[in-house]
């Protein structure tokens, strides 16, 4: 969220100058590689709304960047800094993003001018039923156009809104709810939603710390999160869920940083209980047994194996990269690191795993969600049970050819079929896996030295080979 009106303009030249570096690696012509950078479409309203008796002219925005393959795909966020050139930024990372996970949407994003946390129900309501119909009326949503999602300030609530907006002014259309992803689960949302991002950020994590040649010299022992101090930023949806997953495989969560200020204890936080507190109190400050800070951003630059920048984008810039202390940077959020930043880190010898890939996890599940939405049927509905039944003929031959019986708990766990959640988080760690490994590729082969010019360039191939098979019409 752009905290000025420059902050929006920085982002998107940060974005805009990796896309140029990266794409000085690439065997694309020039022509396309302009199509590739350029922002196909942007959208501006203005649109009245009555609020307790009196009208008032609400902004939105919606930008798609990308079209070499559709719908495309992208949050709606809620803020009174959204920024024009903030969602173009947010728009183009998403190109990137999609092309590096291989989703098939081109990149989207969409904006409000309204403050989430003053405005009451009702009045979000009639904003983002009004916001939706604009979309509507310009053709700029559909399950084959363009399909939100939540971001910064929305949810599902939000996007449950926007369906149901989209079902009354399209009725009888059978992929209606095939227009939003991120809805509740008994409104054609998926399981394993909520957690995506979170989750995704740690199977990234997780997959880079098993890769010896990346951090030989590092100090980063044993390949696995075994005793990894991580101190996060932001404690919302994916903050939270990125130091949960950490946390329950064996890193230390050692220090909190959040708007009203962050907390810090060497000997780990349980994510969970900071949470809750921060819930009943309104603020992370006073956790006990954990030291405060008042000034969130110092806690950015004490030492640590992992941070992960989880909240907002520019958060680590000329101003104080030279002070991080951490050995990889984990970017859960969107830009959080600038290009002149980034170039400090590089050269003081800091990992960063870039945003474009690591937290690509909220797409990936997204896509997932709209499949259901198309096919019309929850993922594992129709084979679960079957897969139990050959589970359980496989444990009884084993039983009757080995003379010994397997206890209750053990023929559960051995012939328990997939549910949809299952499914969910199976797809989603390969998906981050392959991920990781086609970008290590690409920075091996074209010796890059750095894994946000390898994914950046992953991403281009991907979509100018998309645009070389398409042609150029007319």
């Amino acid at each position: 969220m752009a905290n000025n009106p420059n902050e929006g303009r920085q982002f998107l030249d940060s974005v805009l100058q990796f896309f140029d570096h990266a794409a000085s690696f690439s065997r694309l012509d020039a022509g396309i590689l302009a199509q590739i950078k350029a922002c196909n479409s942007v959208y501006k309203v203005s649109f009245p709304v009555e609020i307790d008796g009196k009208i008032e002219v609400i902004e939105g925005i919606r930008v798609q960047h990308s079209h070499h393959k559709l719908p495309s795909k992208g949050g709606i966020r809620y803020s009174m800094q959204v920024d024009e050139d903030e969602v173009k930024a947010l728009a183009t990372l998403m190109t990137f993003k999609c092309a590096v996970v291989d989703v098939p949407f081109g990149g989207a994003k969409g904006g409000v001018k309204i403050n989430p946390r003053t405005t009451s129900v009702k009045t979000l309501e009639k904003v983002t039923r009004r916001y939706a119909a604009e979309l509507i009326r310009k053709n700029l949503i559909g399950p084959g156009i363009d399909v939100p999602a939540p971001d910064y300030g929305t949810g599902s609530r939000e996007m449950a809104w926007i369906a149901d907006t989209y079902q009354a002014l399209n009725y009888g259309e059978t992929n209606a709810l095939g227009c939003v992803t991120g809805k509740p689960v008994g409104q054609g949302g998926i399981r394993g939603r909520a957690e995506a991002t979170g989750l995704g950020i740690y199977f990234g994590i997780r997959e880079a710390l098993a890769d010896t040649d990346l951090l030989k010299g590092k100090g980063l022992d044993g390949g696995t999160l075994e005793g990894k101090r991580i101190i996060v930023q932001g404690l919302g949806n994916v903050g939270y869920h990125a130091a949960y997953f950490c946390q329950q495989d064996g890193a230390l969560i050692v220090g909190i940083a959040e708007r009203e200020g962050g907390i810090y204890n060497e000997n780990g936080i349980d994510v969970k209980e900071a949470f809750q507190h921060r819930s009943e109190k309104g603020s992370i400050l006073d956790f006990p047994n954990a030291r405060n800070y008042e000034n969130s951003l110092e806690l950015l630059e004490v030492e640590c194996d992992i941070l992960i920048p989880a909240a907002l984008e520019n958060q680590i810039h000329s101003g104080n990269a030279a002070n991080i202390k951490a050995k990889i940077i984990a970017e859960g959020a969107n830009g959080p690191v600038t290009r002149d930043a980034e170039q400090v880190l590089l050269q003081n010898g800091i990992i960063i795993l870039p945003d474009l890939y690591l937290n690509a996890g909220g797409v990936t599940v997204s896509y997932f969600e709209w499949l259901k939405n198309l096919s019309h049927v929850r993922f594992g509905r129709m084979g679960k049970r079957a897969e139990e039944a050959s589970f359980k003929r496989l444990v009884g031959a084993i039983e009757s050819s080995s003379g010994k019986s397997m206890s209750a708990q053990e023929r559960k766990f051995l012939t328990q079929g997939s549910d949809e959640v299952d499914l969910v988080r199976s797809g989603l760690e390969d998906t981050m896996i392959n991920a990781y490994h086609e970008i290590r590729d690409v920075m091996i082969q074209k010796k890059i030295p750095d894994l946000r010019t390898a994914a950046f360039l992953t991403a281009i191939e991907k979509i100018g080979v998309s645009y070389e098979a398409l042609g150029i019409f007319p």
